[in-house]
């Protein structure tokens, strides 16, 4: 059997780790460039080729409307859902949009599975470079919060990616397998899981018998619409009106400048993390510089409310466990944005004790998906992982109120029956609206489903119609329906509404492995040329500075017919050339690189001789 991945898709990065039997550890699978995070990016080249990661985030600033990030904030929801939020993208939503949102990146219309199984296919791709071998199944971790829609939408992004799903697992599930396996630690357990664009939060109890391990949820609760993204769309909207005020610059047409401004915002984000202080230095297209000193505490002043918003769920996930904050033994953090002081703090204060932050916030979620993978793969006896289902399913009854039939945080899988019958004389058929929510009245929740069980005319309250759910591991539900007297029966695996039907993603699937081959030589080709683009940059960046007046003119046409070279192997369509070609400008400007960081590291100096003085 070829072996099972754990992939953490997540909103910021995303990362692909196995399980190593040999160690007892799991590990995460770094990419090309070395690092474990691939960045939850994905752009469409002019050529019609899709970049994924790295790659991809440069161009947020070169191509920003070729170019699209967070789409996990996307996922299994509709148009009338996101738009609030698409003001701050630079990506667009079809406007002929119906059930299913439909990004559009240059000229071509792509759904958020689609976007979704890029990034899948791409730590794919990793994997079966890593072990040299074909990777085809998985376990995939969802938001713990996640709804039916959004599950599904994600193991649909699987098979467009060619991969199996054999189970979604909820975030901070995950994060306590690894955390569990890592710490040896037992008890009551909350996992504060709070990322690039969700949060989740979670009480597990990890118990430890004669027959092995138990991961029990006992309640999860959350926002799938609250993370980091908050804070940098927060900051970048402060910051667009600061400068619109200050200097008239309209960053509305400028979608370019709108990302360059974001990125230098969360550098300073990620600088007050580790210090005090931190200044944005931001360059303006009237040749003004838009310059801002940031404080730690006056950074925490604006973010405050936001994370303000995380503390709503987690109390009412401790009182649907019957827990007070005292009662749990320990407080895992999970998620990039739990580095931010603001946020340890308040967890720290509200539980009274010191979050463990032991394990790589980014990573940790991937680990534990890989500990699920090698307990499918293997037929792990000793460990039993007990999740549990975050909002209630039902049905619209009489007068449009929700009967419940499994209620929230029910331990998965789950199943449970409900008998009702009609409300009007010589009915011929009983319409069953499937519901996700907590909300008394239909109007007000989630609709997944809709179907008629045809029952012969009698008169209202004879029939009696047993209505069944079923909800499997990855928390996905199936409903049948059944006249109890002519055994009349209806069911199926809920399409929820935001859902691609079957022959949309089978349809997909088709294309890419149609288009595997050369969709590997247009990703080659794509990752030279994005590579050239970035040394090229950078090259003349480095000519125009002053300190490198006096270079050498030999060096310095050198230099030029390297850049020269370089262009013009970009222009073709020979990747082992255009790789070549940055080898060459590479050695070419050793020199150069050595005058431009020695001058950076004397300015550095002298500044803080000035400082001193």
């Amino acid at each position: 059997m070829r072996r099972i991945v754990g992939i953490d898709l997540g909103t910021t990065n995303s990362l692909v780790a196995y399980f190593d039997p040999q160690t007892g550890a799991a590990k995460c699978i770094p990419g090309p460039y070395g690092e474990t995070l691939c960045p939850s990016v994905v752009s469409l080249d002019p050529d019609g080729s899709i970049i994924v990661g790295e790659p991809a985030r440069r161009r947020l600033h070169t191509q920003p409307e070729r170019t699209i990030y967070s789409v996990k904030r996307l996922m299994g929801r509709g148009p009338a859902d996101v738009q609030n939020e698409l003001r701050l993208f630079p990506f667009r939503i079809d406007s002929a949009s119906q059930n299913v949102i439909r990004v559009k990146l240059g000229s071509k219309l792509f759904t958020p599975p689609e976007i979704s199984a890029f990034i899948l296919r791409e730590l794919k791709i990793w994997a079966e470079a890593y072990f040299a071998e074909p990777v085809d199944r998985a376990v995939v971790t969802v938001p713990a919060y996640f709804n039916d829609a959004q599950r599904q939408a994600t193991k649909d992004a699987g098979r467009i990616a060619g991969l199996e799903v054999l189970r979604l697992v909820n975030e901070p599930t995950a994060a306590a397998l690894a955390y569990g396996l890592h710490e040896k630690r037992r008890g009551k357990v909350a996992v504060y899981d709070l990322g690039g664009g969700t949060f989740d939060i979670s009480i597990l109890k990890l118990v430890s018998t004669s027959e092995g391990d138990i991961y029990q949820v006992l309640s999860t609760n959350g926002d799938t619409h609250l993370g980091g993204d908050d804070i940098d769309n927060l900051l970048q909207a402060l910051f667009h009106e600061k400068i619109l005020q200050q200097h008239q610059v309209d960053f509305s047409p400028r979608a370019e400048l709108a990302q360059e401004l974001r990125t230098a915002l969360i550098r300073v984000k990620h600088e007050l993390s580790e210090k005090d202080a931190a200044a944005l230095r931001f360059p303006l297209p009237n040749g003004a510089m838009f310059v801002h000193e940031f404080t730690r505490g006056a950074l925490e002043a604006l973010i405050c409310p936001i994370v303000d918003r995380t503390m709503g769920p987690v109390k009412q996930a401790l009182a649907d466990a019957q827990l007070k904050p005292g009662d749990l033994d320990e407080v895992v953090l999970v998620g990039g944005a739990t580095r931010t002081p603001l946020v340890r703090r308040t967890v720290q204060e509200y539980f009274n004790r010191p979050p463990h932050t032991e394990l790589n916030p980014d990573e940790v979620v991937a680990l534990g998906a890989a500990v699920q993978a090698d307990i499918l793969e293997r037929g792990v006896k000793n460990m039993l992982l007990l999740d549990v289902t975050p909002l209630s399913l039902g049905i619209e009854t009489y007068g449009g109120a929700v009967a419940k039939i499994i209620p929230r945080n029910s331990t998965i899988p789950a199943s449970a029956q409900e008998l009702y019958t009609t409300g009007v004389d010589n009915q011929t058929g009983i319409d069953i609206h499937v519901l996700q929510g907590e909300r008394e009245m239909a109007r007000d929740c989630r609709s997944l489903a809709r179907f008629t069980l045809k029952v012969p005319p009698a008169p209202a309250g004879l029939p009696r119609i047993e209505v069944k759910f079923l909800i499997d591991a990855n928390g996905i539900l199936q409903v049948s329906a059944r006249d109890v007297r002519t055994s009349e029966q209806h069911s199926l695996e809920v399409q929820p509404s935001y859902g691609l039907s079957d022959s949309e993603v089978e349809r997909m699937l088709e294309e890419s492995i149609e288009y595997a081959e050369q969709d590997f030589a247009e990703r080659q080709l794509t990752e030279a040329r994005t590579e050239a683009e970035a040394i090229l940059s950078a090259t003349a960046k480095a000519l125009s500075a002053e300190q490198v007046a006096g270079l050498a003119l030999e060096e310095k046409r050198r230099i030029d017919a390297a850049v020269a070279t370089l262009k013009e192997a970009a222009a073709g369509d020979d990747y082992k050339l255009i790789r070549s070609r940055i080898d060459a400008l590479n050695q070419a400007t050793t020199h150069l690189a050595e005058v431009v960081m020695n001058s950076a590291l004397s300015a550095a100096l002298e500044g803080r001789k000035v400082a001193e003085v």
